[in-house]
């Protein structure tokens, strides 16, 4: 392997040209929230993480994150190159460390977090009514969606009421 190596120049050009704003799956959340009439604010820097959607009228602040750099967990799209793994393994990790303490941060400070998911929003023309729903009248301060089934673990030693519910 050449992890050691910097990449070529037609990696860093590929690299580069990742948009960190103004993404698919994002412009697709703002259309649909601007056609419910819902104003926002974009990427507020004041906030921690910068969230991609912030509806300060709500107290609500929306990342539209990416499932390969985030890491849905269960995401068929969340997969780890095969090449320069010892560096892949350790950027996810920086990236999943820095977007759960942006989280805690934001809930501590009343913020109500919804995480929304490259993948759930892949088809044309996604139904989001429970989002507008959970913007006007939250039923809990964080939401991830959608929400992906964890790998079954078999829990041997633990009773059925100690067993910890896979929805979680």
């Amino acid at each position: 392997m050449t992890s050691d190596l910097p990449p070529s120049p037609a990696r860093s050009r590929n690299m580069a040209a990742i948009k960190g704003k103004d993404t698919k799956p994002e412009l697709k959340v703002r259309k649909a929230l601007h056609a419910h009439g819902f104003r926002y604010r974009l990427h507020s820097k004041n906030l921690p993480g910068k969230p991609d959607i912030v509806l300060p009228k709500y107290c609500v602040c929306i990342f539209v994150h990416g499932c390969f750099w985030h890491r849905h967990r269960g995401c068929r799209y969340a997969y780890t190159p095969s090449t320069r793994r010892t560096f892949w393994v350790k950027k996810f990790k920086e990236n999943v460390e820095r977007d759960n303490r942006n989280r805690e941060l934001l809930l501590a400070a009343g913020w109500t977090v919804i995480e929304l998911w490259e993948c759930g929003l892949r088809k044309q023309q996604p139904n989001l009514d429970w989002l507008y729903h959970q913007i006007q009248f939250p039923c809990s301060p964080f939401l991830s969606w959608p929400l992906k089934p964890l790998p079954t673990v078999h829990h041997l030693s633990l009773q059925p009421w100690q067993r910890r519910d896979s929805s979680d």
